[in-house]
């Protein structure tokens, strides 16, 4: 392959119709122009310009290797204008993962943010699983762990803390009677975990105490939407969010079951791979982010459930 260096040297020269013209117009040494002109002419084993003390003559096959030398460098130039304008605005794909938990916060912030950005195209992956970020060609992660991420190979910008709650139910709560947490692993009970029949809950009592629940969900499912409105309609005791939790609490359709016991906080936070280059549409998208999720958080707790959700539950 050849140097691209040589050939937008050589075109210079016969654009500018000789070595002088072409240094002044570069401002580089003619010597310079004259050294890559000869390795080119050299490399390819043949003669591009005919040169006299007087005259540049630019041979047949120079003219037509000219002539494709330029198309090249044309491409070129059209690729670094389509990276220049990616720099200078927000412009482009971006891909974001995220929980399916916060589907419905993510929901009420996309078109906001398409409106603002319109040149952005977002292409969203919403599981529960670990994103690989390098191999999944994805440029931020939406993350909710017990704890930051830690891989140095990330960048981690944490957006807030969230705790989750056990919720049923009034109808459920009358008929179960007593719930306490010795005999909550034995109650009818709603889990995230989607791939095993028996869950361990890890609860923290307000005075600081630990104690572990294990229990067998009666459903078991990643999509806290789908647990919300099992509980609703009396099917289990649910660990939910605690802005879904208050949703509920508000229209009577939840009640809080042992309120001084709650799971370990939960950190909300964006991971992406380098600040270094980061494209302005990428980055626009990690600041929308964490100016606009804890509202978007807020407006979850103000709707209500779905009518059919109500109904159900009466």
């Amino acid at each position: 392959m050849q140097d691209l260096n040589d050939l937008a040297l050589f075109a210079a020269v016969v654009k500018h119709k000789g070595f002088s013209s072409a240094a002044r117009a570069l401002n580089v040494p003619k010597s310079k122009l004259s050294k890559h002109v000869a390795r080119l002419e050299q490399q390819l084993d043949v003669r591009l310009l005919e040169r006299s003390t007087r005259k540049l003559r630019v041979t047949e096959i120079g003219q037509a290797f000219y002539e494709r030398c330029e198309t090249i460098l044309s491409g070129i130039e059209a690729a670094e204008a389509v990276v220049a304008a990616a720099k200078s605005e927000p412009v482009g794909v971006v891909r974001l993962s995220c929980p399916i938990g916060f589907t419905p916060m993510v929901g009420h912030l996309v078109p906001a943010f398409h409106r603002r950005y319109p040149g952005v195209r977002l292409l969203i992956t919403t599981t529960n699983r670990r994103i690989d970020l390098v191999e999944e060609r994805i440029d931020v992660a939406l993350r909710a762990r017990d704890q930051l991420d830690t891989d140095n190979n990330l960048i981690v910008r944490k957006l807030g803390e969230a705790r989750q709650y056990l919720v049923a139910s009034p109808a459920l709560v009358a008929r179960l009677g007593n719930v306490t947490i010795d005999t909550l692993g034995k109650m009818p009970t709603l889990s995230m975990n989607e791939q095993h029949l028996t869950d361990n809950w890890q609860l923290n009592h307000m005075d600081g105490t630990r104690h572990e629940v294990s229990h067998q969900p009666v459903i078991g499912c990643g999509d806290f939407g789908i647990l919300e409105r099992a509980a609703i309609e009396g099917i289990g005791i649910a660990l939910l969010p605690n802005h879904l939790c208050l949703r509920g609490f508000r229209t009577g359709v939840l009640v809080p079951v042992l309120p001084e016991w709650s799971s370990n906080s939960t950190i909300a936070h964006l991971v992406f791979t380098s600040r270094h280059g980061m494209l302005p549409s990428v980055r626009a998208l990690i600041d929308f982010l964490a100016d606009n999720l804890p509202g978007a958080m807020t407006r979850c707790n103000e709707i209500d459930p779905a009518p059919a959700m109500l109904d159900a539950a009466e």
